[in-house]
């Protein structure tokens, strides 16, 4: 064998046992629930190579089969959760919603539950993400619940406060962090946890920042945030690590998803 023909075997070689070349063949998906270049931004400077979806203006159905096609699900930020979805129907004047996108996104949850795609809730997402699974909303914090921090204001890029991670949490655990400053635009925030999940972190209004699932063996991998880590410094542990550990987990599930097709 000679030389030029040697080198390119072992660089195919490489490319190979290294998993660029698979990459490359087929790209990791990502599915955003509705899409902005922020999340896609966020996303590929995690990875460059990862496909990102956006479902907005997918009919229910189509947006489903395509989920199955996919490896992870950000459900990102956006109109207050219809009400009536949590048991406060005659509270529906107090919010902006947008029901069609509500019964989009419960239909993404229930489906990436059930083939258990790594899930990533911001913002609205958190929200919905805890009613999906039977919890509540503070309908309006300012004027139900405190004033003593500051989570929405009219020049949201500056809107920034502290939060504390729960010790033995998920979030602390990816963050490595006990606390930090994060910036975050919403009026309503999660009320009541649904029974299948636990905090992961509070701001210091007690108003619950993050959570995740409280026993999560055999299910999704899921981390829900209250803020907007798309927005936030690279150099933020509440930022990058968060979405480096969501893109780990879903090439973790696209393996083991090929692996179960391989065997069929």
């Amino acid at each position: 064998m000679n030389r030029t023909l040697l080198i390119a075997v072992v660089l195919m070689f490489e490319l190979i046992t290294s998993g660029t070349f698979a990459q490359k063949a087929s790209p990791l998906k990502v599915a955003l629930s509705m899409a902005s270049q922020n999340y896609i931004d966020w996303v590929h400077r995690a990875d460059a190579t990862v496909e990102t979806i956006d479902m907005k203006s997918l009919p229910v159905n189509q947006a489903v089969k395509l989920l199955v096609t996919c490896n992870g699900l950000i459900l990102t930020g956006g109109e207050d959760v219809y009400p009536t979805f949590y048991g406060k129907a005659d509270e529906a004047y107090r919010c902006t919603t947008n029901p069609a996108r509500d019964t989009l996104e419960f239909a993404l949850i229930e489906k990436a539950l059930e083939l258990k795609i790594p899930i990533i809730g911001i913002c609205r997402g958190q929200q919905i993400l805890n009613v999906s699974q039977g919890g509540n909303l503070i309908v309006d914090i300012p004027e139900d619940y405190s004033k003593k921090i500051v989570h929405k204001q009219e020049d949201y890029l500056n809107c920034y406060h502290n939060i504390n991670t729960v010790k033995g949490s998920l979030l602390k655990q990816i963050s490595k962090s006990d606390s930090g400053m994060v910036t975050s635009n919403h009026h309503q925030a999660v009320k009541t946890l649904a029974a299948p999940f636990k905090a992961a972190a509070y701001a210091n209004d007690s108003i619950i920042e993050s959570f995740q699932w409280v026993k999560p063996k055999g299910k999704s991998f899921l981390i829900a945030v209250q803020w907007h880590p798309e927005r936030m410094d690279s150099l933020s542990p509440l930022s990058m690590p968060i979405v480096r550990r969501f893109i780990r987990e879903a090439y973790r599930y696209k393996r083991r998803d090929k692996a179960v097709s391989n065997q069929e």
